[in-house]
């Protein structure tokens, strides 16, 4: 029996749960990259990820031979802080843009600027953060949901590394938007709220998204 002392631990572990265990992709998210959201629909990526993605006709009805990958970005701007430092923030654009040009550079010709038959993919980082493990299963039994709500409270619980994108795909020639990607991704776990996060720990989820752009075009223009 759990006793009155415990009741408010195990209720601020509850309400941890619930904010944690919510990591879908949500509208609240969006930050403005993007020129139209509303036109987003659910979808599974290649790899079975979920995503949210709009693609015109456009673009599956245009003979692009061509990509200039714009330089990725964060947006709105990211500020380094003690856990995100800057070498973080450098290194996961630099990775990212690696990641998009190996994997788009196999199936179109990379150029370095927009032009005719050229499509331009403009990738933006819009979120980098970490966030406490939701509680796992056998922890919400009554005894371990306190233990488990103490090493949330003390900071020694795992901690998940977040990260975000949306990708903005446009004509070369007028500028026009012919797709749009919103994606979220979990690296690796770190040991509790005091580790540094570094561009190492969301390495696999960057090269998920451009394994997965490179062969969503593929299956687009078959």
């Amino acid at each position: 029996m759990i006793s009155k002392r415990s009741l408010p631990l195990l209720i601020a572990a509850s309400l941890s749960l619930a904010a944690c265990s919510n990591k879908n992709l949500e509208p609240e998210m969006y930050t403005g990259f993007l020129h139209d959201y509303s036109v987003l629909k659910e979808h599974q990526s290649p790899s079975g990820q979920k995503t949210l993605s709009w693609v015109s006709p456009a673009l599956a009805r245009a003979h692009y031979t061509k990509a200039y990958l714009a330089p990725s970005q964060f947006y709105p701007s990211a500020k380094p802080t003690q856990r995100i430092p800057m070498s973080t923030l450098a290194g996961v654009t630099d990775y990212y843009d690696a990641a998009l040009r190996a994997e788009l550079g196999k199936v179109m010709k990379l150029v370095d600027r927009p032009g005719p038959d050229t499509l331009t993919v403009r990738p933006a980082i819009t979120q980098i953060a970490t966030s406490t493990q939701g509680l796992r299963f056998y922890e919400w039994l009554p005894v371990t949901l306190v233990a488990a709500g103490v090493s949330t409270a003390t900071g020694i619980r795992d901690q998940d590394s977040e990260v975000s994108t949306e990708v903005s795909f446009e004509d070369g020639s007028t500028g026009e938007v012919v797709a749009e990607v919103v994606r979220k991704g979990t690296g690796v776990p770190l040991e509790n709220d005091k580790q540094v996060l570094t561009a190492d720990d969301v390495k696999v989820v960057l090269d998920g998204w451009a394994s997965d752009l490179g062969k969503s075009y593929v299956a687009i223009r078959k």
